[in-house]
């Protein structure tokens, strides 16, 4: 005592421990609104407290993840994908997560300890720890999230694509940091497998090249009708020996395209040297010589799981120019169970959109084919960052149980380039249907240079041709030029689009007669 005054006793917590940061006082109403701040922006919790420094570099770190999470939501969405198809990073991103997610929990916390008023009753610090619980949670609950998308990541690139192919047409080099450097073009053969209950092996319904541009991602759609017969294979393979003549097993109806799949492997199980799916190769091999490609690699969906797929993606949107049938054997006289009406912008779960792609009562295996290259582009088009993000899982698992490949893990991230390119590029479509080629009889040097001229088009005529040399003879009146091979090559969206004349004159002509009468 000096003086009759009384010198003021220091508040303990009026400074930081250790920090000489002065803590400001507050009520507890203020605590809990400061802590939950502190949940959603890390390190302010902190400077409220008067912990500046501490609160400074959370806070700042808080901010560096928030930038690069934008980042990679938006110019870094390519480096993302990479990273998403690489299994020991994705091993790594998921222990960082969990490490993370405690970290901030533990700010959670010690913010709210540092917070809460001297002599705050029992009462209070239940209803606090009821707020830091439930804001502990709204942490705890995306993080699990972001672990289950990691565990299932990884599950599906282990479950479909092998880090050692065993191929007969694959040459895989780990060592390659840029395996499509020197490529022009990766061609994909595309495969609609029609097994299932009621059949015996794998059909290959569906047969299409995926030709992709590697600079541009321009890509072209080559499709091959199923029964295309005498199907060839390059003069240096195996098969050339035993199918001197093209493809045979026995019988027309077992040799057509469709069969190979089942049939080659059937008769000659090891003519081609060890591999995991002898039927795709003899395909990549046959089909790469019909089109005088080299094919890269190849993915077999079963169809059977189409439906599957289209449902977890949410369905696809397409429009019908003509009646569609569901169901139905002309072989057998069986009438259709029903039909797809014409009509623009329709949206198809995945049972109906099984029957949009296999429907052919009544139509050619040509009408089917279009349809089934239109529900690819609608799927391709549905398959948009945000789908794929909100329903990945289920995607995910869905593609696990219906998808073959032969696509390395070591390319991955290379495709992921590729996809990225495509999403923006143009998609044509070549048909080799009847007004093409006859697939009984097929002309495979005519396929060849048609497909050269898909690939490599020629560049527009000028619009005015230049004026004839003296010693010339006059270019031919238009109604005398020789007749023009037709051009099979479309712009798949143009091909795929609603046709109002067509679909209007389905519609007047009424509904094709069904089971129903």
């Amino acid at each position: 005592m000096n003086g009759g005054t009384t010198s003021p006793v220091p508040d303990p917590g009026s400074r930081a421990s250790g920090l000489g940061d002065r803590r400001p006082a507050r009520g507890f109403g203020a605590a809990l609104g400061w802590t939950v701040l502190g949940a959603l922006v890390p390190g302010t919790a902190f400077l409220a407290a008067g912990r500046r420094r501490l609160g400074a570099v959370v806070l700042a770190v808080f901010l560096v993840l928030v930038a690069g999470a934008v980042w990679l939501a938006t110019g870094g969405r390519r480096f993302a994908a990479r990273t998403a198809v690489d299994t020991d990073v994705l091993l790594w991103i998921g222990i960082g997560g969990a490490v993370l997610a405690l970290l901030w929990a533990a700010v959670v916390v010690a913010g709210y300890r540092m917070l809460v008023p001297p002599g705050t009753s029992r009462g209070r610090h239940m209803v606090g720890a009821l707020v830091v619980a439930v804001l502990v949670a709204g942490i705890a609950v995306p993080a699990a999230f972001v672990g289950q998308l990691v565990t299932t990541s990884r599950d599906l690139i282990d479950g479909v694509f092998a880090d050692d192919v065993e191929s007969a047409t694959v040459d895989v080099d780990d060592d390659d940091p840029d395996p499509f450097a020197d490529q022009e073009r990766v061609n994909v053969l595309l495969l609609g497998g029609d097994g299932g209950e009621g059949r015996e092996g794998v059909r290959t319904d569906t047969v299409m090249v995926a030709s992709i541009d590697t600079d541009t991602g321009d890509t072209v759609l080559l499709s091959l009708p199923r029964n295309l017969q005498d199907l060839p294979f390059p003069e240096d393979s195996p098969l050339a020996e035993v199918y001197p003549d093209g493809f045979w097993a026995g019988s027309e109806s077992e040799s057509l395209l469709n069969a190979v799949y089942r049939n080659g492997p059937a008769w000659y199980p090891d003519v081609i040297g060890p591999t995991a799916n002898p039927g795709a190769d003899f395909l990549k091999l046959g089909v790469g010589e019909a089109l005088g490609l080299d094919i890269d690699y190849y993915v077999l969906v079963n169809l059977e799981g189409f439906s599957q797929l289209v449902d977890a993606l949410g369905g696809i949107t397409v429009d019908v120019n003509n009646w569609v049938p569901i169901g139905g054997e002309p072989t057998l006289g069986i009438l259709p169970d029903d039909y797809i009406a014409p009509g623009p912008d329709q949206h198809m779960g995945g049972e109906r959109a099984l029957d949009f792609t296999r429907g052919r009562f009544g139509l050619s295996d040509y009408d089917r084919m279009a349809r089934q290259r239109c529900a690819i582009n609608a799927i391709v088009e549905a398959a948009d960052p945000v789908t794929l993000l909100q329903r990945y899982q289920r995607l995910a698992r869905t593609t696990e149980d219906i998808v073959r490949t032969d696509i390395p893990r070591s390319v991955l991230d290379d495709f992921v380039d590729l996809a990225f390119l495509v999403q923006d590029a143009d998609i044509r479509s070549v048909v080799f249907d009847t007004d093409v080629i006859d697939p009984a009889y097929p002309d495979y040097d005519r396929i060849r240079t048609l497909v050269d001229e898909a690939l490599d088009p020629a560049p527009p005529a000028p619009d005015e041709a230049p004026a004839p040399a003296p010693d010339e003879a006059p270019a031919p009146a238009p109604d005398e030029a020789p007749d023009a091979a037709p051009d099979p090559s479309a712009d798949l969206a143009d091909a795929c689009a609603y046709d109002p004349e067509r679909a209007e004159q389905a519609l007047a002509e009424g509904e094709p007669p069904t089971r129903r009468g």
